[in-house]
Order: structure tokens, then sequence, then C-alpha cells
């Protein structure tokens, strides 16, 4: 027997059949990119979405023989629809996550009403949204991530849902994502009765109406936390890092509810990593704001890789970069720092330095940064049982050795270049019987390779790096969220 899943991402969506043993079949990927009518915005159209879904999950259905015991669903954090309950047709465009023009909003949230408020977050995207669409707040209107808004149209309409793992990132949820915050709410104008349930992140919350078979929706997760889970992090310290665009470090921990959703002095936040029985276990999250990004910066404005892979090949060429040292802040730094106002510097260039010194740095570069991440996850949580990685610099040879030298521990490497897929399959199946406990999926991790640590990277100089570049456009690196 086996599971569909369907999994949203930034750029693109898919569907895809697993199996009892964790194999991934019948594939069905669309690209799916948001458009950027201008500097700050980032949208989509929510409808569009909606029946790339539709489609990409029958046909993976229908390519595997239809019959499957449920569907999970995984999508991008945070991105925000809002759209009629009585047509379900979206009000306005879908806000992604990325998207900035909630900025100042989130400071006169906290001036005025003592909200902590990130622009990546649902809140103000949500109450942008009702202020263009709804005005005076009389229409009967559903607010949703891109997980509801998935179960949505799956369900026909019939549910509106999220988990907690979505829940917890919006800004409007209690620190313990056991319900919406009628203070924030009220404080953005937000009316409760367009909020979703939140549902378990693992079991049968309705039924996919829209697809053949009706089969039971039986799982919702965020992106992150389907990657913890697909790489079997699901035991205290287990780790992981997904290096895609940004980069994410997720961990399993024993920490009891958070009091605030707040980050730490440290610079990582509580996440709820899933619910299930309606038990709550807690996690924590680290962020790059740019990693893959930077090497799409080699290719796309520097002209100097060919491609993504090309980078892996043209970092080998040297041993070491020389003295190099690129710190990737494209667009600030996340964990620890969360300098806004940081930018990228390249230092130490000598007239020896030269396209594979420089392409190795950038390398090298967004390794320190996971090792930052490292460091500052076990400041909060405690000691790291293993750390794990996925996404697409996962495929760097290059990069994954620089990221065991700089963290000074082997780093496994998944067999599924994107882990969210299995991640959701894993949490549909273990609510429709398909596997039988976290225990097993535990068993299950079978990495790709183990890649062990070899030479030991220059940590101070690299913090030295990282003080030259902080602070460079002064008014960003006292922006505070």
């Amino acid at each position: 027997m086996s599971v569909l899943v369907v999994d949203v991402g930034t750029s693109g969506l898919r569907a895809a059949i697993v199996d009892g043993d964790g194999a991934v079949g019948s594939l069905h990927h669309r690209p799916f990119p948001p458009s950027s009518p201008s500097p700050g915005l980032v949208e989509f159209d929510a409808a569009a979405m909606g029946e790339a879904v539709k489609d990409v999950a029958r046909a993976a259905l229908a390519e595997s023989g239809g019959t499957v015991r449920g569907v999970g669903i995984t999508a991008q954090r945070a991105s925000t629809v809002v759209w009629d309950r009585g047509t379900g047709a979206p009000v306005g465009p879908g806000l992604g996550w990325q998207d900035l023009r909630t900025v100042f909003d989130c400071i006169t949230a906290r001036s005025e009403h003592g909200l902590r408020l990130a622009p990546n977050q649902s809140a103000t995207k949500v109450a942008w949204l009702l202020d263009q669409f709804d005005p005076g707040r009389e229409r009967d209107l559903c607010f949703g991530t891109v997980e509801t808004w998935v179960a949505w149209v799956l369900s026909g309409g019939t549910v509106h849902a999220v988990d907690p793992t979505d829940a917890a990132l919006t800004g409007l949820s209690l620190a313990d994502a056991s319900g919406w915050s009628e203070r924030a709410c009220a404080a953005l104008n937000v009316p409760m009765a367009m909020m979703p349930a939140i549902v378990d992140t693992s079991g049968i919350f309705g039924a996919a109406e829209a697809l053949p078979g009706t089969p039971p929706l039986a799982a919702l997760v965020g992106d992150q936390q389907a990657s913890l889970i697909g790489q079997s992090c699901v035991t205290p310290g287990a780790a992981k890092i997904t290096f895609g665009t940004g980069g994410m470090l997720d961990v399993c921990t024993t920490n009891p509810a958070p009091v605030s959703g707040q980050r730490s002095a440290n610079g990582t936040y509580p996440i709820a990593a899933w619910r299930r029985d309606g038990k709550v276990t807690w996690g924590i999250e680290a962020i790059i704001l740019s990693a893959g990004s930077n090497v799409e910066w080699l290719r796309d404005d520097l002209g100097i890789i060919a491609d993504a892979a090309d980078s892996d090949a043209v970092a080998a060429r040297c041993d070491t970069s020389d003295g190099v040292v690129f710190v990737p802040a494209l667009l600030g730094l996340g964990t620890p720092a969360w300098d806004f106002g940081a930018r990228g510097m390249l230092i130490g260039l000598t007239r020896g330095s030269g396209r594979a010194q420089v392409v190795r740095a950038v390398l090298e570069g967004v390794a320190h940064r996971g090792a930052d991440l490292v460091d500052a996850a076990e400041a909060d949580g405690g000691p790291l049982q293993s750390l794990r990685v996925d996404g697409g610099m996962s495929a760097n040879a290059t990069f994954v050795q620089a990221l065991a030298d700089a963290t000074g521990r082997p780093v496994e490497v998944s067999r599924q270049t994107e882990a969210t897929t299995l991640g959701a399959a894993y949490l549909a199946g273990l609510a429709t019987g398909l596997w039988s406990s976290f225990d097993e999926i535990a068993a299950a991790w079978r990495p790709r390779a183990v890649v062990e640590p070899g030479r030991r990277l220059d940590r101070d100089q690299w913090a030295e790096a990282v003080r030259r570049a902080r602070r460079w456009i002064p008014d960003l690196s006292a922006l505070d969220f």
C-alpha cells in the first residue's frame, strides 16, 4: 500500500506516491514560481496553484493505479491566502513568505500593540489583504497558509484547517500553538471567524473530495518539519539542515511548550515539530537567509560558473581558498546575529586569487554559516546527536565536505534531495497504518553518504570576517523583528 503526497514549495509543486518502503514514485512536478511585480513584493496566483495541485495529484494517482491509504500535504510556511468562504475564490493575490510589503506594519504593531511580528510571518499579510479587499470586515472570508489552501482545494471546500507546525509561525497563534491569539487578531483587526481549525500534523482530518476514490486527508505539515521527519530526525538531538535558496536547521528536542515564540539570545526559534494524538513535540530552528542563492549569484550575476553543479568541479581545482573568505550575507544575516543590514563580503583576495578560490570561498562561506547554526542550536537545545542534510546543495560534494570540516563532525547526506515529500508520507502513513510508530521511521534512515571531517576550517578567521560584514547598512541593522 502507499500514500499520495502533495508538496508545494516556493518555486514549484509536485505530487508523488510513496510506498511502505519509503520509495518515491509516480512523481509529477510543475514549476510554479512566484511573481515579483516590484522590488520586495512576492505574489502568487492561489487559484492557479489550486488547479495545478489537483492536476499533479490526479496524474500521480492515475499513473500508480489510483488507490492510496491517505494523502499528506506539505507546503511552504507562512505564505498567505484569503478567500471567499462561499465561492472559494481568492480575494486577491497570495502573498509569499518572502514578501516585504508589510515591514512598516510590523514596526507599527510593535510600537502600538507590543506585538513582535516579522514580515515573513502571515499576521501582517492577512491584515494587508483584508485592508485592501474587505476594509469594513463585512465579508465571510477564510484565512489560510498554503497548506490550508491546498487542504481546502483537495477537500472540495469542506476542510478549513492548519496544523501547529504552520500555525505557530503565522504570528497569530498562542505560544503553545493550541489556538489563536485573540489579542493578536484584535490588534490587527483580523476576525476570529476567518481562522482555520488547528488539527494534528498526523491524523485524519477530512477527505480529498476532489480526487478519485476520495482518499482521507491524513497529514498537514510545514516544509521544514516535513524535511526533519523525512530524514528520520524524530528523536531528541537528531538535526537536519536543508540547504536550498536559504538554509534551515531544525532539531527535535524534549523542550516543553514555549512561553513565547520569540527568538532566543542565540538566534534560534522554538518550533512545533509535529502534533499527534493532540500532543505537540517541540523543536528549535535556526536560519540562513542566503545559501544556494549565493551559487545562483556566481552563475547568473558573475557568470563564473555554467550551472550550479559546476561550482563543485571548479572549487575542487584548489585544495583551499588560499585565505579568501566569503560572507554570504546577500540578504543580511540570520541566526545567530539577525542583522538585516549586514552585506555579503569577499575578503582576503590577492593577485593569485582566481576563479577556483572564489568559488571555493563561496561554498565554504555557506558551510561556515551552517556551523553557526549548529553552534546556536546546541547552545539552546543541547548536543546534536547527528547532522543530516538535504536540499540542492547537498548534492555538492565540495560543499558537504566543507560543512563537515567547519562543524568538525560527520555529515549524513539524505538519499532524497528534497526530503519534504518523504516526511509528509511518513506522517500520512502513521495516521493510516502504513507505518506503526516514529521508532520505525527512525530505523528507516539510510543516508546516501556519510562525510567525515578532514581539515578544520578556521572559525576564528570566519568570525572576524562576519564582524566586518555586519552593520553595513545601519538603518537596516537597527530593525529587530
